[in-house]
């Protein structure tokens, strides 16, 4: 039995006795022996010899990074991340006053939760590098159908709200970068990700970025639907209050079950 399965199973069997979102482990735990994520590999034999090649290969990306002045102490420790990850891919720009491409927004934002659940910078690092790559890799033509996915299932649950975001012309103007390129980083809280959010995206499944979305609405139908233009209720979305964090993933879980069973990996 796989690491993925067994992982999934228990998360699902802990679900069904109705505790939510436990784990045995961290869930960065997990991800830093996950073999889908490629930052370690199978054989738990080789990891300290793997972890000290990236130890060294954080070291000398951060030292070119240093002699060609495109950082300095002053930096920002998630903007330091970001030019190490476009040193590495070939995309680092001639000088830091340029201005970030969009892609780039989405890595500090990504990079800026993940620092808030891991303490060491190498760690931190190689995790966010994986998981921007598992984005643009593995699920490079399902995030583009979130959104009709998103419609589709909202509809299913509340059609009045639906219809009431298309009076409004708001279905094209949601924000949907921040819930599913982003992966609701800098939405909800990290607490709420972490564990519950992030590992499934991880383990296989970008669906549940869909259910969370929808649930966000369905939790805040009444603001919404008392919200009569588009900028507003896009506004709204991007700056939902925090304290029901909660409560939305663990009903979001709830309608990824519902509409797609148990699913292990359901992209």
């Amino acid at each position: 039995m796989t690491e993925d399965f067994q992982r999934n199973f228990r998360s699902v069997y802990y679900e069904k006795v109705g505790f939510r979102g436990v784990e045995e482990k961290k869930s960065l735990e997990i991800l830093l022996k996950d073999d889908c994520l490629g930052i370690l590999p199978p054989h738990h034999e080789s990891h300290a010899q793997v972890m000290t090649y990236r130890k060294e290969q954080y070291s000398d990306i951060l030292h070119a990074l240093q002699v060609i002045r495109f950082i300095s102490d002053a930096t920002p420790q998630v903007e330091v991340y970001l030019r190490m990850y476009q040193l590495e891919s070939g995309k680092l720009p001639r000088s830091s006053s340029f201005p970030l491409e969009p892609e780039d927004e989405v890595f500090l934002a990504i990079a800026k939760a993940t620092e808030e659940m891991v303490e060491d910078s190498i760690d931190c690092y190689w995790i966010i590098r994986c998981f921007v790559n598992q984005l643009k890799n593995k699920y490079r033509d399902s995030l583009p159908q979130l959104p009709k996915a998103f419609e589709q299932y909202l509809n299913l649950e509340d059609s009045r709200l639906l219809n009431h975001l298309k009076t409004c012309s708001a279905t094209s103007r949601l924000p949907y970068d921040l819930w599913f390129k982003r992966c609701f980083a800098g939405c909800l809280p990290e607490s709420s990700l972490q564990s519950r959010v992030w590992d499934k995206v991880v383990s296989g499944s970008c669906k549940i970025l869909v259910f969370v979305a929808v649930e966000i609405l369905l939790t805040f139908k009444i603001k919404v639907m008392a919200l009569n233009s588009a900028e507003k209720i896009t506004k709204f979305l991007e700056n939902i209050p925090q304290d029901s964090s909660d409560a939305i993933v663990s009903k979001a879980i709830d309608l990824w079950h519902k509409h797609c069973g148990t699913p292990v990996h359901s992209a």
